[in-house]
């Protein structure tokens, strides 16, 4: 597994392919020309509003804003989002969602299905999304929702929402999102703003990557 980097992005070789580990919390996989992304848990933010939650509507737009701003700025032909597309029922943001394929309909949308994804399947259909129940296997990767142990497969997965805590100086701690990338295995940060994080262990068996405003920083 090689490894090259800049400041806004980070290149794994693996399996003798390029993936661009992202700032916007996304891999670009070069050869492909494909984009790879988990967990926006699109509609969450309103969900939370309506139930009393004060978050600030601009968090969800920016979510769409930086999806599209992607598929502009690169050249994609196919997008994999690795469940929990969706988070809630039908509201607005499912709305947005689907201009969003209007615009971009000259890519495939591939969805794997996630504990989230609760609309009904010919909602996705409907919009042309390809669906996969449990997982998708190509050129010796398997996209999952949920990370599995895989002999045969490098296993590139979200569900987790990795993240690391950072402690500094005069004990202040910060959180950041992160991938979290073992010898079978990449975890994506989730994709979503206000999405949460769950802290992972680090070390040296493990390579970790933290997201930080613009930047995809070498933790370890």
């Amino acid at each position: 597994m090689e490894r090259n980097s800049n400041q806004a992005n980070l290149i794994h070789i693996i399996n003798g392919q390029s993936l661009r580990l992202l700032s916007e919390k996304a891999i670009l996989w070069e050869e492909e020309k494909a984009l790879i992304l988990a967990d926006l848990h699109l509609g969450k933010i309103s969900h939370f509003r309506k139930n009393g939650i004060a978050v600030p509507i601009d968090a969800e737009m920016e979510n769409f804003e930086r999806f599209s701003m992607l598929l502009l700025n690169n050249e994609v032909e196919v997008v994999y989002i690795l469940g929990d597309l969706f988070h809630s029922h039908h509201n607005n943001q499912w709305h947005l969602f689907k201009n969003l394929l209007g615009q971009f309909s000259h890519v495939v949308f591939h969805l794997i299905i996630g504990n989230h994804d609760i609309l009904p399947v010919e909602e996705y259909r409907a919009e042309n999304l390809i669906l996969h129940n449990d997982e998708f296997i190509i050129k010796g990767f398997i996209f999952t929702h949920f990370p599995i142990d895989s002999s045969a497969h490098f296993n590139i997965c979200g569900h987790i929402h990795p993240g690391v805590k950072m402690v500094g100086k005069g004990r202040q701690s910060l959180r950041f999102p992160c991938y979290y990338i073992s010898e079978k295995q990449l975890i994506l940060p989730a994709f979503g703003a206000f999405t949460g994080l769950h802290i992972m262990e680090v070390n040296e068996k493990n390579s970790i990557y933290i997201v930080s405003e613009n930047e995809v920083i070498n933790l370890c």
